[in-house]
């Protein structure tokens, strides 16, 4: 039985990611970092978590090693399992365990997406003690100082079955995320899309919008991601209108009625 070969150089982001500050959170994560404090990200989707992470990763020169929380996700694809291999039974680490041993940065997205039996199985992690529990293995794996455990939510989808729980929330330094303000999203938006100025101030403008009719027909306004989506199309020949429609509007909702008054508001303004 042995445990299947990792190369945490491919886990590294050799590049420098594009990220734009709109607080000190840089700083506090590089602070959290060097305490071994673990790091939650709080925000609504699409408004630059994921690439923060990327960013951080590539500025202490740590490999990421990024989990998409859902459903499914249980505790041993996190921590690892027996499989049979050519005849052999062989132990395999799962993404958590890979990045305890590779002293890491390890980033689950969207935790409250996992069940809660499974988000349980980080608390060791996240305290004091800095230890994994691989209990196939009869084995507890110290987390060295290099690593960092990091994990994201949207606080607007929380219910009373998906919400953080407090036995997990406060073990973690917590950086709220936002859309960042108008000038620093054009900003954004013409760097990640190569548009022009006015389009892509025109495009925030629709973003925020959107925004505002949060709770009034729609779950979620348009988020920077999509804003480079459509200023991509843009650039590349699709008419501003047909690319807020394809994709903001029918990113946003699929009610008849609200993709009519999105598409008017995008009208509007392009």
């Amino acid at each position: 039985m042995q445990a299947k070969s990792f190369k945490p150089e491919e886990y590294f982001v050799e590049k420098e990611p594009y990220y734009e500050p709109v607080g000190s959170e840089i700083d506090i994560f590089e602070a959290a970092y060097s305490n071994q404090l673990p790091v939650l990200l709080k925000g609504p989707t699409g408004c630059g978590k994921t690439r923060f992470m990327e960013y951080m990763s590539w500025k202490l020169k740590r490999p990421l090693i990024t989990v998409s929380c859902h459903d499914d996700l249980t505790a041993s694809d996190l921590v690892g399992r027996y499989l049979v291999t050519g005849g052999e039974t062989v132990w395999v680490d799962g993404p958590l365990a890979r990045s305890v041993r590779a002293g890491s940065i390890c980033y689950l997205d969207e935790i409250v997406e996992a069940r809660k039996d499974t988000t349980v199985v980080i608390h060791p992690l996240c305290d004091d003690r800095r230890v994994l529990p691989m209990e196939k293995l009869g084995e507890l794996l110290e987390a060295p100082k290099d690593f960092c455990m990091a994990i994201s939510y949207n606080p607007g989808y929380q219910s009373v079955l998906k919400d953080l729980k407090q036995s997990t929330r406060q073990r973690f330094v917590a950086l709220e995320f936002d859309y960042p303000d108008a000038s620093t999203e054009q900003k954004i938006v013409e760097k990640e899309t190569d548009v022009d100025t006015n389009t892509a101030k025109l495009l925030v403008k629709f973003a925020q919008m959107t925004r505002n009719l949060k709770g009034s027909g729609l779950d979620e306004g348009a988020s920077t991601r999509l804003l480079v989506h459509a200023g991509k199309l843009i650039v590349t020949g699709v008419s501003p209108v047909t690319a807020c429609s394809s994709c903001i509007s029918q990113a946003l909702t699929d009610d008849a009625e609200m993709l009519v008054a999105v598409n008017e508001l995008s009208s509007s303004v392009f």
